[in-house]
Parts: C-alpha cells; structure tokens; sequence
C-alpha cells in the first residue's frame, strides 16, 4: 500500500483522521469478537460481517448530520457501530438477550434505533431501498432538510423494486442517496457474471438521477463523494447514487467458506488495500500520532468490545411474554 493517495488528505485534521482511526477499527474488532461468539454458539441463525467495508460506512457518517436517516441490509452490524448506537445493545441483540435493542427478537438483522435513526438491518435483498424513499418522502414533506442513505448490495442492484423506486425517488426529488456497497459478490457470484453492465452507479441514467463510482477502501475519498450527495439532496435537487467499490473479507456469511474466489485474491486486498491500514499510514506519516499511541488506541477498542461481549452473556433471555409484544395482532 505505500505510495497509496488519497484525494482529500490535505483537509483532514488530525482529530478527524484519529477519529476514523477508532471507529473503523471498532467496526473490525467487533465483527471479530462477534464471529467469534457465533463459533461458540452464542450467536444463532445468519451473520453477515462487515470486515473490509469498514471505511464506506464511516466515511459516510462523518458527511451525515444530526437527524439525517440510515437503512440497510441484513451485513449492518458496522452501520449500527458508526453512527453511535451501543455496542452492548447491539452485541447483546446478536446473542438474543433482553439487553438487545430489539429485546434479542431481531437479532443480527434486524435491529432499530429510534433515537440514532437507524431503521433496519432488512433480511429480504432490496426490500429497504423503497422503505429509504419512503423516509425520504417523510423529509421531504416535513421539509426539514434531512437525507437519507439508503444502502444495498451489488447483488440487490438487480432487484426490479430498486428501479421503482429510482423512478418515484426522481419524480418526487426525494433527499436520499442510494449507496450501493459493491464489494463484487453478490452471495457467491461475482459481479461482472451476474451484471450487464459494470458500472452499477450509470443504472439511475434513464430517471435522470445522477452518479459518481468512489474508492470504498479510502474513508477520505468516501466522506468527500459523501458531501457532494448531501449537498445535492439538501439543495432539493433530488436523489444521487454513490457506487462505493469495496471488498469483504470474510464470506457472504458465517456459513460460506468463500470457495468461488481464491485466497490470494484475498489476501492481495488485505495487504495492498484495506482502509484502516490505510488511515494507521497517514496518522503515522504525518507524525500525528506514534505506533504506541495507536497501540493504546487498539487496547482501548478491545475493551470497548470485550465489555459489549460480557454484557451480551450477562443479559438474560427475553421472557415468554415478550413473544407478544411488538406485533400487530
């Protein structure tokens, strides 16, 4: 990765880049931590981690403000981390207890704050990219000047109700920004064998809605792409598509040993492209911080993550009653 540049560099602070710093890595250590728990058997049913997209989802959050909305998939653990929701919540909901932010009935994806403005963690591929025009909408009318990022896959980008809702979301000028995290694998199939086209961020061309492909592996490059969205949807120009390339690490889930791509591949990504190293070079290039200090910072995570691990343990089983809550009928 030396000689890697990044486009905003120069206008990053020190405070800023120590921020990305920590919580990319929070992301990554609880990812690890929490694979860990499934092997152990804490965790039931899916978990989809979130290793190696780390710097998307941060990048995103540092060109969002207060009031501005999230949603997103079922590999949500890390948009839960980075705009602040609790890690013992949400670890203690992947284990199923009452400490959960769902009272441990939703698990790893589906999981909700209110106060945080997150609404989901959605298990049906491209069903929350209508449900993100429809909190657009909401903004739109309350005419509160909030946006709303509404992420999903390069495998949901085939979805027909994705283009549905292009279509209403340009016809309404809805503030959101559709982010498509292209981490070249929709489940098990690469890209480019299941897509027409290799540009996913041209798709909204025929709404009129525009779009730009971002480097996912440089949170720089990924908050500034960021800005440029929320400045249109702010102004009332409508929605914008960001196609952020990335890459996961691991499988699509727990259960997928990954066979369809090889591990040099793998690793090449790992050594030559990921995020938080990336970030760890231009703390320590520009003498902003020592690798002790970044040393200290990691203990400080470990901690962060290992108490959310504890609490998850500690918190007991939702009670029977609770079956009966939350529902319709």
């Amino acid at each position: 990765m030396a000689g890697r540049k990044s486009t905003a560099k120069s206008n990053t602070s020190k405070d800023d880049l120590l921020a990305y710093y920590r919580e990319m890595l929070l992301i990554r250590r609880f990812e690890e931590k929490a694979g860990q728990l499934y092997g152990m058997g804490l965790i039931g049913g899916f978990c989809h981690l979130y290793i190696g997209q780390e710097a998307v989802v941060v990048g995103l959050e540092a060109a969002a403000e207060e009031g501005d909305k999230r949603i997103t998939s079922y590999r949500d653990h890390g948009h839960m981390l980075a705009c602040g929701m609790d890690p013992k919540g949400v670890m203690a909901e992947l284990t199923g207890r009452e400490g959960g932010y769902s009272k441990g009935k939703g698990g790893s994806m589906h999981m909700f704050s209110k106060e945080k403005h997150f609404y989901g963690g959605h298990g049906i591929v491209g069903a929350q990219v209508p449900l993100g025009a429809g909190l657009a909408f909401a903004d739109k009318y309350k005419d509160n000047k909030r946006v709303t990022f509404a992420y999903f896959g390069d495998g949901a980008a085939n979805q027909g109700q994705v283009y549905e809702t292009f279509n209403m979301a340009a016809l309404w000028k809805l503030p959101v920004i559709f982010v498509i995290e292209n981490n070249q694998y929709a489940m098990g199939t690469a890209q480019r064998r299941s897509t027409s086209t290799p540009d996913l961020h041209t798709r909204g061309e025929a709404f009129g809605i525009s779009g730009e492909v971002v480097d996912g592996m440089d949170v720089l490059a990924v908050k500034a792409a960021g800005e440029r969205a929320v400045a249109q949807c702010r102004a009332g120009q409508g929605p914008y598509i960001l196609e952020v390339m990335t890459y996961r690490y691991r499988g699509h889930s727990m259960s997928d040993p990954a066979k369809y791509r090889t591990r040099e591949e793998v690793q090449k990504m790992r050594e030559e492209r990921d995020a938080i190293e990336h970030v760890r070079e231009l703390l320590l290039q520009g003498k902003h911080a020592s690798d002790d200090d970044l040393k200290t910072i990691d203990r400080e995570i470990k901690a962060v993550v290992n108490a959310a691990a504890e609490f998850a343990k500690e918190s007991p089983e939702p009670a029977e009653a609770e079956l009966w809550t939350d529902i319709y009928a």
